[in-house]
């Protein structure tokens, strides 16, 4: 049986989760991280040395970084899918998958989340957050770029690249900052919007 550690309200469990839903599978999801505890016990530390979540058990296959999780699940479960076979059309959507890693969140969309959500009005530091709000937009214009053209990350078809990069949207969306005019980000999040699993994992209160 897949076993899920993390809370809901986790930006990387949600790429989990989501991913779950679209495949209709029924794991057991074990709260864990912040409030919850567990990471901190010593033998989470055997299974995710970095005590974070998500970490996964899928019968005995124990696995923890979100992106890999739900590659590792897609290409088990909707390989030609969910998950491309055709070596370049994978390697495009594990592009925009580490895009979402490396570019969009450490910079720009994590500190803005924390700043405003985790981080007590008297505290925050507003000029880190105006710098933080702009980095997310130039990051977010990007995006718009390329979905110029495209319903879905990789072209017509749902696919695992849109992953990462929707949980990101979704979360830029529902922070009380300005939202630049983007038309084409804004048209492929309505698209999101409208899947079960995205709504259902995805579309919670920050927090």
């Amino acid at each position: 049986m897949l076993k899920i550690w993390g809370r809901k309200n986790s930006i990387n469990v949600q790429k989990v989760m989501w991913t779950v839903g679209e495949l209709g599978l029924k794991p057991e999801r074990i709260d864990a991280g912040m409030a919850h505890g567990i990471v901190g016990e010593p033998w989470y530390a055997t299974v995710n040395p970095n005590r974070l979540v998500p970490t996964i058990d899928d019968d005995g296959a124990v696995l923890w970084e979100s992106n890999v999780i739900v590659r590792y699940l897609a290409a088990k479960h909707a390989p030609g899918t969910l998950m491309p076979t055709d070596p370049v059309l994978r390697a495009k959507a594990e592009m925009w998958m580490d895009w979402q890693q490396s570019t969009v969140m450490p910079g720009a969309l994590t500190p803005l989340f924390l700043g405003l959500i985790r981080t007590p009005p008297e505290k925050r530091d507003a000029e880190a957050l105006r710098k933080a709000a702009e980095a997310t937009q130039a990051a977010l214009r990007t995006l718009d770029a390329h979905l110029a053209k495209l319903p879905y990350m990789l072209g017509n078809s749902f696919t695992v690249a849109d992953i990462p990069v929707g949980v990101a949207t979704h979360r830029w969306y529902a922070l009380p900052v300005e939202h630049a005019e983007l038309p084409n980000l804004r048209a492929w999040y309505d698209r999101l919007r409208q899947r079960p699993a995205f709504a259902e994992h995805v579309m919670l209160p920050l927090t």
